[in-house]
């Protein structure tokens, strides 16, 4: 019986704020690895999504970097985008092209003419995550949960730093999250 108090007491933090929201947490792992997915791509009940944080920008906007070494905004959609898509096609069993392991390409290939259509491009691959875990058995969902849970880590760690980004930039209206 203690254990199952101590248990109750230390998943209380992580549920609270569903809760609080009137939501019930999720209780499958599709369920988890789609709130997760969702959380970083179209919904704003954890924190600021993609689909909000690349919102409104130019092209202008997106090429602009706040130094040397750092990333503008669009190297940043698209290196999210770059992952994302390799990783899902391997998810769904085609294999992406042959990578160099040259990480920074993932970045530099970013042009601001085509900042529109990569825009598109990331909304898509988000959706297109969320329909294959949707649309998966359970055994693969269970083979592929750690990098599920991975593509959604690394797409809220990149998020962030476009936030960090378009705040240098000015151009973040903190009406929309993140003060």
């Amino acid at each position: 019986m203690k254990k199952l108090a101590v248990l109750l007491l230390l998943t209380l933090p992580l549920s609270a704020p569903a809760l609080a929201q009137g939501k019930k947490p999720p209780t499958t792992l599709r369920g988890v690895l789609l709130e997760q997915l969702h959380t970083t791509h179209d919904n704003e009940d954890w924190f600021v999504p993609a689909s909000v944080a690349v919102d409104g920008l130019t092209a202008d906007q997106a090429k602009w970097s706040p130094g040397p070494g750092n990333h503008s905004i669009g190297q940043l959609a698209f290196h999210i985008w770059y992952w994302d898509d390799r990783e899902l096609q391997e998810f769904n069993g085609v294999k992406p092209p042959p990578f160099d392991g040259n990480n920074n390409e993932t970045f530099d290939n970013f042009t601001p003419a085509q900042w529109t259509d990569l825009v598109k491009k990331l909304n898509q691959v988000l959706a297109d995550w969320e329909k294959a875990v949707e649309s998966a058995d359970d055994a693969k969902l269970a083979q592929n949960a750690s990098l599920i849970a991975h593509v959604g880590a690394h797409n809220a760690y990149h998020i962030g730093q476009i936030l960090y980004v378009r705040k240098q930039q000015g151009v973040w209206d903190p009406n929309k999250g993140v003060k």
